[in-house]
């Protein structure tokens, strides 16, 4: 079963409205929440990559989803910058898992080691995205077609990236995507897309 075309304008309204907030410097107006009110509706949990990378991740759980996002932050950044935007997917209905990049928050080689990662290693995190999707897969009962990645910067591009090498995943919103982060090229993977797959990007003029 697919995403309705209804269903993927709500997200991507939702994205967009909740990135022009963030730009805008009017996330006040958002709810901001304590850990304890994070903690009544988030868990935290770590995932191991195919290369044994421990990686961090809050998922807000959902009962019966309308369907399953992962979230994959910019850099520098980590998990908690999804944290309102989480909140949102989630009173709608959608399960969601944000997660810490490897070298990244509370993955390993966090909090900083992303600082000192070559092009090679940054490009390793695809391995992350397949950890997260695995997960959702296996554990939480998600299908592949019902899997929406959302990716901020380097993040929007590695979510270009995994799409675009397994074509059952169908769709991707891409905030900020740069033509080349760290190696990671979004023109040849754009050529890549299959038929039925779907991409959202959402940019700023100051992106260029």
């Amino acid at each position: 079963m697919r995403f309705k075309k209804s269903t993927i304008s709500a997200i991507i309204i939702l994205v967009g409205l909740a990135t022009i907030v963030v730009m805008s410097g009017l996330n006040f107006l958002m709810p901001q929440n304590t850990q304890t009110d994070v903690d009544n509706y988030m868990n935290k949990i770590f995932l191991s990559t195919k290369d044994d990378v421990k990686i961090a991740a809050d998922l807000y759980e959902v009962e019966n989803p309308a369907g399953w996002l992962v979230l994959v932050h910019m850099m520098p950044a980590t998990k908690e910058s999804w944290t309102e935007l989480a909140k949102n997917f989630q009173n709608a209905g959608y399960e969601n898992l944000a997660i810490d990049l490897r070298g990244h928050g509370e993955s390993d080689g966090g909090p900083d080691g992303y600082k000192s990662f070559a092009d090679s290693q940054h490009q390793k995190s695809i391995l992350d995205l397949e950890a997260a999707a695995n997960y959702l897969i296996k554990e939480r009962q998600a299908t592949s077609d019902k899997i929406i990645f959302i990716g901020a910067s380097i993040g929007a591009n590695l979510s270009l990236q995994y799409i675009s090498e397994h074509s059952e995943f169908k769709t991707a919103v891409l905030l900020s995507p740069g033509l080349n982060y760290r190696g990671i090229k979004t023109e040849s993977l754009a050529k890549n897309l299959r038929a039925g797959q779907k991409v959202f990007f959402v940019s700023s003029r100051d992106d260029g």
